[in-house]
């Protein structure tokens, strides 16, 4: 019988809680599959050493880790507030500058983009992920604009905003995302995520971006924007265009109401799971820890949650780049994913993935249901790009698969996908075979107590037919 793992993948954002090669160490050890770097904060010499103590750590634990190269995005952001504290009162009137240059203390406040030519009276502005509401009272010159509080709360610098109702007409690659992907590209990330994606044409225009850069990293989209949930045609277009979707539910639900985040989850990962996409669900998965050692019971519903849904991976933020206790985090959420994967049936979809390449889907189907049939111990999956092992992993099997690739790249990103765990062998033409007797020599794959054998469904191709076009059962 093959080893027990996570089918449903792990993300941690990577910070100041994180911020050691012993910590990244612990982390993997523990069974961190993928991270996240936040180009929100930090500096490329930080971001540097976060590389090389991941890919490191990876190493020494012998897995392969997706490293995730997270933009900006056009967030909006305050500048920086004196003492970094400032209280706010219910009826303050405040004023946000883009030209101030410095914070004295008082109402008026530094923020880094010019609102004032893109905000009309009566816009809602939630500073501080929503702590502070306001609305949009006046503008009051070329760059400010006068808002009041409507409760009580604290600012400190650099917090976002949002701005649900504000059309920023198109300005989705600010100069500084364009800047951090110029370096992030001489770095080699496996994904690029992009933040406040508004149509399909926002993944079409960096996906070229990348090209011309020389990247073959793929594509996150975040999805958080009004523009982007409203219109069920509209969100599956951009599920369409890029690699992979992430549920940002914490700006999402500042932009579009916490009560529609849960469908639009619901949604997209169903949408995802239909067209042979990897979806994350994101934002406070435990938020909780933080502060505490132990999860509460509503977050571990949620992470159940999607994992009954059928998401791909389950992503931490604040909870390992700021949290008391980064490492308790990532175990809880794989005892989570490991009990409800092996008690709960996953929710059935209406329609079998349907990818860009239909014929990567029916061999992928007919694996998928050769191994149930045969009982199967694991799938194989020979691939050079790493289109087979995501064609296969869309299937949801109930079995590991064990990807064989020459590529060290294509390993790290299956790292991201369901059910996937990747090796890399120099190509032969029966190297998924030869990584077989491998595990099985080394314990990972072991019979099952009924039969002396272990069973396994290869999916492969010739190293000339640039394609996967092969199905063989072995027993070994």
């Amino acid at each position: 019988m093959s080893e027990i793992f996570k089918r449903t993948k792990t993300l941690a954002t990577i910070g100041p809680a994180t911020d050691s090669e012993e910590m990244i160490d612990k982390l993997i050890g523990a069974g961190l599959d993928n991270c996240r770097l936040n180009f929100s904060h930090g500096t490329y010499e930080k971001m540097d050493e976060f590389i090389g103590w991941i890919r490191k750590a990876a190493a020494k634990h012998g897995r392969h880790v997706a490293i995730v190269q997270d933009l900006q995005g056009p967030k909006i952001r305050l500048g920086q507030i004196k003492d970094n504290y400032l209280e706010i009162n219910e009826g303050d009137d405040i004023i946000l500058d883009y030209a101030l240059k410095e914070h004295d203390g008082g109402l008026t406040l530094p923020v880094q983009y010019n609102l004032a030519e893109k905000v009309k009276v009566g816009d809602p502005v939630y500073i501080f992920d929503g702590k502070i509401r306001t609305h949009v009272q006046e503008i009051v010159s070329d760059t400010a604009i006068r808002l009041t509080a409507e409760n009580k709360g604290f600012v400190n610098s650099n917090k976002g905003l949002n701005l649900p109702d504000t059309d920023f007409g198109g300005d989705i690659f600010p100069e500084k995302d364009i800047r951090d992907l110029d370096w992030g590209v001489t770095r080699d990330f496996d994904y690029v995520a992009i933040s406040f994606i508004q149509k399909a044409e926002d993944i079409y225009t960096f996906r070229k971006m990348l090209e011309e850069r020389g990247s073959n990293a793929k594509i996150i989209a975040k999805i958080e924007t009004k523009n982007a949930v409203m219109d069920d045609k509209h969100l599956e277009d951009i599920v369409k265009a890029t690699d992979v979707i992430m549920v940002a539910r914490g700006d999402m639900g500042y932009e579009v109401g916490a009560e529609i985040v849960p469908v639009v989850q619901r949604k997209l990962i169903k949408m995802c799971r239909e067209h042979a996409k990897v979806c994350i669900v994101a934002t406070q998965t435990m938020g909780t820890m933080v502060d505490n050692p132990m999860p509460t019971r509503a977050e571990v519903s949620d992470v159940a949650n999607a994992v009954i849904q059928g998401a791909d991976v389950v992503m931490t933020s604040e909870e390992t780049a700021m949290g008391k206790y980064p490492v308790e985090t990532i175990q809880e959420i794989g005892k989570v994913i490991s009990y409800v994967q092996d008690h709960v049936e996953m929710t059935d979809t209406p329609h079998d993935p349907q990818s860009d390449n239909s014929d990567y889907d029916a061999i992928a189907e007919a694996a998928a249901n050769i191994a149930a049939r045969v009982e199967a111990d694991a799938i194989i999956c020979q691939t050079a790009s790493g289109r087979t092992a995501r064609a296969m992993s869309a299937q949801r099997p109930k079995l590991p698969i064990y990807s064989v690739t020459p590529s060290e790249r294509v390993a790290n990103q299956l790292s991201l996908t369901y059910g996937n765990r990747a090796y890399v062998r120099e190509y032969a033409p029966d190297f998924g075979l030869k990584l077989a007797e491998e595990l099985r020599d080394e314990g990972v794959l072991t019979p099952r107590k009924d039969r002396d054998y272990i069973e396994i469904v290869i999916v492969s191709g010739d190293k000339d037919v640039a394609g996967t076009d092969t199905i063989k059962i072995r027993r070994i």
